[in-house]
Parts: C-alpha cells; structure tokens; sequence
C-alpha cells in the first residue's frame, strides 16, 4: 500500500521517449556539431519578409523563410512568445526543431502604425521537443536582442547581432551540460540547494561559469510550481537570513571546492543519471532528467501534504508520514517546505514538529 507513495528510484528517473534523445546524442551536440545548429534573423514588414541575416546553406534558407511566411499569414507567431515546431529543410539533418519569436518594433511617432512589424528570429538545431525543453532560455535570449536592433539599418550587423545569434546554442542550450561537466558529483549540492532556497555564492569565476550555475538552479528550483508562491517567498526569506548556510563554490581550483554543502539520499541518487547524460553530450536528455527529478520532488511534498492533513485526526496517518520520510530521502527538504506552507495552521505544524524530531532522532541513529 505506501509502496504507491514512493515509487522506486528508477522509475522516476527513466526518461519518457528517451530513443527520442539518444538519437540526438554526441554526433548531434558535440563541438564539431556546432555546424549543425543554425540562425536566421529577416525583417517584417507589413506582409514582406526580408533576409538579413543566416547561417544556413543557400539552397535552405528559402525554405524556411517559406515556412515562415505561412505561420505569419495565419497568425501563428506572436509578438515576444517563441513557437516551436519541426521543419524539413535542406539540410544533413533535413527535420530539425525550429524556435521562431517575432519581436516586434517599438511604435514610433514617425510610424504610428507600425503594428506587427519587426524581426523574426530563428533558431534551428535537434528536436521539437529538445527544443521545447529550453523553451525559456531561448524566449530569454531573443529578448537580450531588443537593444542591438534599435541601431539604423542593423550596422551593428556584424559586431552585435550575428555573433550573438551564432551563441544561441551555447548559451541557452549547453549551460546545463556544462556545469554537470564541472562539478561532476557535486551536482547533488546544487541539486539540494535548489530546492532548499539555499543561497549560493560562486567566487573566483569568470561570468560565464557564474552563469551557469545561477541558470541550473533556476531551472532545478520549484519556484512557481508549488501550489502556494508564499511557500517560495516565505523560505527564500527565511534562508536569506541565515548567511551560514551559504552554498559557496570556489572555482579557483579544479574541480572547484564546495564549502558549507548539505545534500541527502534524494539527490544522490540522481547523481549517476546527469553523469551518464553528460559522458553521452547530450543536452537535451540532460534537462529531462532535472524535469524528471523536480516533478518526483513535487509528488513527494504532495504526498506529505496529503499525510500531514490524515495525521491530524489519525495517528495511523502518522506513523505513514514518518514511514514516508524515512524512505524517500528528501525528508528535509520536504518537511522544510511543509513548514513555510502550513505556518498559519497551528495543528499541522504541531504535526510537523514531531516529524522533524523523528527525522532527527533517525538521522542521529544512523550517524
């Protein structure tokens, strides 16, 4: 019966369709397949679509502007929000996921009515749904454009706009793959962090690391997925205010040193998983697995919540809730959010500070 509750490890890792990302493995995102991720930048105007800019073959790029110019006329591209979809170009790949985000141009008093014009941007490069993984970064990363395309007739073409287009994969793709390579099985710290609302600091980095690190624990964190923002707020607030348990990562050395590291049986049981991903340089399999391993973190806090609210009238209910977190692993964390969300409800916090002292007595037991 409370096997149902906490499904083994391996189930929860196993990846959905994951022939879908192996077959996109190394030959598709090592280095030298960096050739086999594209751009394409036009200007729209009114119905007219414009190249400017393009890092596919010749005998590609029209059709994919084709492509385009069909989702335009039926209205499936709007303004700052990407689509994602496959395309089969000419190309050694010939199907590709492609992201399309029309940004459109601020109105202007000399164009009042300069509605829907602007630039399309294009990236093109795995799947559909590798891409869709990323669907964020990349809605991010066309965002960070808007300023080098105020510039007249684009002169920053070559100095801006393009080096930045040609980063795309780098910068909004590869951050994950990167970090999981240099921290290797400290990865369970930022795992652990990420859903603590642990602070971390990164010292002796250049900006590009420090990046990466801040871009993996927002995408690890379960910020704006719990069923109440306040549980977020209220945990951030409360660990801002304890500087000791600072997360610090010092990248002086190699691989760096992590100080002040807490982490528990949950997370290290995914530590294999994101290596394994990371040997086989696959980026898109790399961020299921962290989807994988927030949703199983988000299964198990409803599951307490549900055994928290039975344990007020049941002490059979009860003794489940400490069955539960002697077996999932993520005890604290778990009874750490319980915490901030039931904090206005004087019964189940009694409830949970007896979990937490059961949880503590076991984990002293076991030291």
């Amino acid at each position: 019966m409370f096997t149902s509750q906490t499904s083994s490890f391996q189930d929860s890792i196993d990846v959905e369709d994951r022939d879908d990302f192996d077959s996109e493995e190394i030959s598709g995102y090592s280095q030298k397949a960096q050739l086999y991720c594209y751009y394409a930048i036009y200007l729209y105007q009114g119905s007219s679509l414009t190249l400017i800019d393009s890092s596919l073959p010749s005998e590609a790029e029209p059709e994919l502007r084709t492509y385009i110019s069909r989702r335009l006329s039926k209205g499936a591209l709007l303004g700052g929000m990407g689509n994602i979809a496959t395309v089969e170009l000419s190309i050694p790949e010939q199907a590709v996921g492609c992201y399309c985000c029309l940004l459109e141009q601020e109105k202007s008093p000399e164009q009042p009515d300069a509605d829907g014009n602007g630039y399309v941007i294009c990236f093109l490069g795995g799947s559909e749904k590798g891409l869709n993984l990323f669907r964020l970064e990349l809605d991010k990363y066309v965002q960070g454009l808007h300023s080098s395309l105020q510039t007249p007739e684009l002169q920053n073409l070559e100095t801006e706009v393009r080096p930045y287009l040609s980063r795309w994969y780098e910068e909004s793709v590869m951050h994950i793959y990167r970090l999981v390579q240099l921290v290797q099985n400290n990865i369970t710290f930022l795992l652990h962090a990420a859903l603590s609302h642990t602070h971390v600091e990164v010292i002796n980095s250049d900006e590009k690391t420090k990046a990466d690190v801040f871009s993996f624990i927002k995408a690890a964190s379960l910020q704006g997925l719990s069923q109440q923002d306040t549980t977020s707020a209220s945990l951030c607030k409360a660990m801002s205010e304890d500087t000791q348990s600072d997360l610090v990562i010092d990248c002086s050395t190699s691989p760096p040193t992590f100080t002040n590291t807490v982490t528990n049986r949950f997370c290290d049981e995914w530590i294999q998983a994101f290596l394994n991903a990371a040997e086989r340089c696959n980026p898109f399999l790399l961020r299921q697995i962290l989807e994988n391993f927030k949703l199983k973190a988000i299964q198990d806090m409803n599951s307490l919540k549900r055994f928290v609210r039975q344990a007020e009238m049941s002490h059979y209910a009860l003794f489940r809730c400490c069955q539960f977190l002697q077996t999932c692993g993520n005890g604290d964390v778990l009874l750490q959010n319980a915490r901030a969300e039931h904090s206005d409800l004087p019964e189940a916090c009694n409830i949970i500070t007896v979990l937490e002292e059961f949880l503590s007595e076991q984990n002293q037991a076991q030291a």
